[in-house]
């Protein structure tokens, strides 16, 4: 494992941001950062996680359920969940997460998106505001191929918060693993919007493998653009960025 800075975004003579990236050999050594992260997050009193699925943050449920941290006075707050799934729906990040932290350990209050909410804009605005009612003391994420955070496809504004998102055939694609077939693969999701995510105290974001090379790249040296959804993340005050060997293979660093 080794560790660098890489300065960012300057604001005003002095101030320069800078996001630590953290190079990994394994899943299991960026599982463990990871872990490492939630760990200080928690003793230092966060009461707000922003929690992520997909296959990313799996081993770091693992380290969690086994931990001995308690969330049970602790709120989570999910990124995102499928349009048309009930929580009981196997495929739904409701149920996800219940298999993979809830069940085992319990927070006070676990919110995630309404799958089945009759009124879309209703539902937007009950989610974001959720979160404005429970600020992300740390915030969890993956990346995809895209660089796509959360839902955040390409194009999406820096500006958006909390939405309705037609998922893009890249993304369909990525997902269709978790599904017995293709057109099982929901079309839309609720997704937190990108300055949702930014509002978070601080942020971890977690990638392996070589699919997600392009994608870190843009995301920690590449220009600042709404075509690289995680780009944003170089405003960030307070980011952790934990890849492994291959998917940081671009990085100049």
């Amino acid at each position: 494992m080794f560790i660098f800075l890489v300065p960012l975004y300057e604001r005003g003579y002095r101030e320069v941001l800078l996001m630590e990236v953290i190079v990994v050999k394994t899943q299991e050594e960026g599982a463990l950062a990871a872990f490492e992260i939630f760990k200080r997050a928690h003793e230092e009193g966060a009461k707000v996680f922003g929690l992520a699925t997909g296959s990313s943050p799996v081993r770091l449920y693992e380290l969690l359920r086994s931990s001995d941290l308690d969330f049970s006075d602790r709120i989570s707050v999910n990124l995102d969940e499928y349009v048309g799934l009930a929580p009981t729906d196997e495929h739904s990040y409701a149920y996800f997460m219940d298999e993979h932290l809830f069940n085992a350990k319990p927070f006070k209050h676990s919110y995630l998106p309404n799958g089945l909410a009759e009124d879309v804009d209703a539902e937007v605005v009950r989610y974001e505001g959720i979160l404005q009612e429970n600020p992300v003391d740390l915030q969890l994420l993956g990346i995809g191929s895209n660089a796509h955070i959360g839902f955040n496809e390409p194009g999406t504004p820096f500006t958006q918060r909390t939405h309705k998102v037609h998922l893009t055939e890249s993304t369909i694609e990525a997902n269709k693993r978790f599904f017995e077939k293709e057109e099982d693969v929901p079309r839309y999701a609720y997704s937190m919007g990108l300055q949702s995510i930014m509002d978070a105290k601080e942020i971890v974001l977690i990638a392996f493998g070589p699919k997600k090379i392009h994608a870190i790249k843009g995301l920690v040296e590449g220009p600042i653009t709404e075509e690289v959804p995680a780009s944003i993340l170089q405003k960030h005050p307070k980011v952790t960025v934990i890849c492994d060997e291959a998917a940081a293979a671009l990085l100049t660093k």
